[in-house]
């Protein structure tokens, strides 16, 4: 597999709430609750043993189960994740909303309800037109006027672009506000240049309607191999003389694929989304109460596939997103560490939003 791209071989730049845990009982009162439901169970007193020895045990579950409420409610509270040295912001749940921001990226992917932690972000990309992906745009947009912010510029499918298009007119002639943005119809094998270290392209996903994912890359400079041998005096008459010493290398930051089946795992097209530094990918369902079959056939992943196809991800992190709200932080947890060693050590779970069963 290619460790980098170079520009030139590419097509021409186209320049073109989060839930917290209600107010409950406090600490000493919850624990007094956990011990008093304990304490009601049936005991078996050991030779030694009667109530000193009941009441320990009592004791110990209630604080183990107060360890278990800490944790889970830690995962509740949970913000964000890090990454390969990246902050990434998002909420994503199966069905109800999709957006994640890359913030030193200036990129959020998918918008589903418009939330304000991705007002700020100057760069959209969407993956496809379900509402939970794309609805919250115009919002996006009108926030941004709200506070005085640059247009955005939004990327979107091709076959999507005057659908879009027509939507946000439909809210213009409602709102009566003008909405601006800079809308980018992006098509496979196009790059985009976000600036001058940073472009973007999209790559095939496969969805049940029409979907792409996106590659973040960053724009580097290297020594074209036939001058390695030369001394540092030499390079520089080169360079003054007006040869061109260097090669423009793309190396895969980010890689975002929304909904999919596993089927963008095989294509060979996508190997820069799976040698990206951070691939962040759905695993909508879990357990076995799904099967392979059901995701499949509803355009989506299931946690088993990413096993099954563990050894093509070339990837130092992968994000796991879109998980269905069926399950709660502590399945989400469980279904995770199955995964293989290998791969678990590279594997978070973005659970911003997920109930836990202790709130």
């Amino acid at each position: 597999m290619a460790t980098s791209t170079s520009l030139f071989s590419l097509a021409p730049l186209r320049l073109t709430h989060r839930r917290l845990l209600s107010p409950t009982l406090g600490t000493a009162s919850r624990f007094q609750t956990l011990a008093s439901k304990r304490a009601a169970a049936p005991t078996v007193s050991g030779p030694g043993g009667g109530a000193g020895s009941g009441l320990l045990s009592v004791l110990d579950r209630a604080l183990t189960d107060e360890e278990e409420y800490r944790r889970a409610r830690a995962q509740v509270q949970r913000k964000g994740v890090e990454a390969e040295g990246y902050a990434i912001e998002g909420i994503s749940v199966g069905g109800h909303e999709t957006c994640v921001t890359v913030p030193s990226l200036n990129v959020a992917f998918d918008i589903g309800r418009g939330p304000l932690f991705a007002v700020r972000q100057d760069h959209l990309f969407i993956t496809h037109a379900h509402l939970d992906h794309i609805g919250g745009l115009p919002m996006y947009i009108a926030t941004r006027g709200l506070y005085n912010l640059k247009p955005p510029t939004v990327f979107v499918p091709p076959c999507i672009r005057d659908d879009v298009e027509e939507m946000l007119q439909i809210h213009r002639r409602m709102s009566r506000i003008e909405l601006e943005v800079e809308l980018v119809a992006l098509d496979l094998g196009e790059t985009y240049e976000i600036r001058n270290d940073l472009v973007a392209r999209p790559f095939q996903t496969h969805h049940t309607v029409p979907s792409q994912g996106y590659v973040i890359y960053s724009v580097r400079r290297k020594l074209k191999k036939q001058y390695a041998h030369l001394k540092g005096s030499q390079i520089v008459k080169l360079k003054q003389s007006g040869s061109e010493i260097t090669d423009t290398i793309l190396y895969p930051e980010v890689a975002f694929t929304g909904d999919t089946t596993s089927d963008f795992i095989l294509d060979p097209r996508n190997a820069d989304a799976l040698r990206a530094k951070v691939l962040i990918t759905e695993a909508t369902f879990l357990d076995d109460q799904v099967d392979v079959d059901h995701a499949r056939e509803h355009g989506h992943m299931h946690l088993s596939e990413i096993m099954e196809h563990s050894q093509w991800f070339r990837n130092e992190a992968i994000i796991l997103t879109h998980f269905s709200n069926r399950y709660s932080l502590e399945d989400i947890r469980k279904a995770v560490s199955r995964l293989q060693p290998k791969l678990l050590s590279k594997v978070v779970a973005l659970t911003e939003g997920f109930k836990s069963e202790y709130s």
